[in-house]
C-alpha cells in the first residue's frame, strides 16, 4: 500500500468491510467507486462520530492496493503548516479530513485550491471531509468555495441504537471476538452515541481479553475500565 511520508498510518481495521452501510449506503457505494478511480471531487460531511474518518481511511486503503493514495488528517497536521499539502497532486487518490480546521485561513485555502485544480486536471480521486457541507463554511476564497460546492456531496447519518449494536457486532466478528448481547447493551448505556470511543474501547478490550484469556463479559469490562481510570 502506498502511503504518504507524513508519519500517518492507516488503522488495520479502517476498511470497507468494517463499515456498516445502514442509512449511508449511497455514500458508501460512491466511496467504493472513488477508491476504484471512478469518481472525482467528493465532499463527505456529518456530525462528530458519524464515520467520516473511517470512510476516508477505507477509501485510501482500498485505492492503495493498486494506486498511489494518501490520507491527510488536517486536525492533526495543520500545525505543521501548508507544506503538508506539497506533492499531494502526484497521488491518484487523496483523502483530506477535518477541512474545518483550515477553512477561512487564506494561505491554506490557496494551497487547497492548487490541489483541487491539479487533481481536476489529472483526473484523480479527491475526497474532502468536514462536519458541514461546503455551502455552510466560512470560506475566504470564493473560487475554492464554488469548486467545493460543485463536488458530489454526501451527508453521513449517525447510527441509531440498533445500527450501533450491529456495527459493534460487525467490528467484533472481524476481530474474531465473541461479543455477548448483554455486553453490547451495557457498552451502549455507558457510552451512548459515541461510536469512535466505542470502537477504541473495543480495540482496548480485545487486547486485554487476549492477554488475560478472558471473555468480554460485563464484569471483565468493568475491571478493564477501572484499571484505565486509575492510570
Amino acid at each position: 500500500m502506498h502511503q504518504l511520508p507524513l508519519g500517518v498510518r492507516l488503522p488495520d481495521r479502517a476498511v470497507f468491510e468494517s463499515l456498516l452501510p445502514a442509512g449511508n449506503a449511497q455514500a458508501l457505494e460512491h466511496a467504493r467507486r472513488a477508491a476504484a478511480g471512478e469518481a472525482g471531487l467528493t465532499w463527505i460531511c456529518g456530525a462528530e462520530g458519524a464515520g467520516k474518518t473511517h470512510l476516508l481511511q477505507a477509501v485510501c486503503a482500498a485505492a492503495g492496493q493498486s494506486r498511489r493514495s494518501g490520507f491527510v488528517p488536517l486536525g492533526e497536521l495543520a500545525a505543521l503548516g501548508v507544506e503538508v499539502l506539497e506533492g499531494l497532486p502526484q497521488l491518484n487518490c487523496l483523502c483530506v479530513d477535518d477541512l474545518e480546521s483550515v477553512v477561512g485561513r487564506r494561505e491554506w485555502e490557496r494551497a487547497l485550491f492548487t490541489v483541487l485544480r491539479e487533481f481536476a486536471e489529472s483526473g484523480g480521486s479527491l475526497l474532502l471531509a468536514a462536519r458541514a457541507p461546503p455551502a455552510l463554511l466560512a470560506w475566504s476564497l470564493p473560487d475554492l468555495a464554488s469548486r467545493c460546492a460543485a463536488a458530489a456531496v454526501f451527508q453521513l447519518r449517525p447510527l441509531d441504537e440498533s445500527e450501533q449494536h450491529q456495527a459493534l457486532q460487525l467490528r467484533a466478528r472481524l476481530r474474531g471476538l465473541e461479543l455477548p448481547q448483554e455486553t453490547v447493551r451495557w457498552l451502549q448505556r455507558r457510552f451512548p452515541r459515541d461510536m469512535r470511543r466505542l470502537y477504541g474501547l473495543l480495540d482496548t478490550l480485545d487486547e486485554a481479553a487476549l492477554a488475560a484469556q478472558r471473555r468480554l463479559t460485563v464484569p471483565f469490562i468493568r475491571e478493564v475500565l477501572a484499571r484505565l481510570e486509575t492510570r
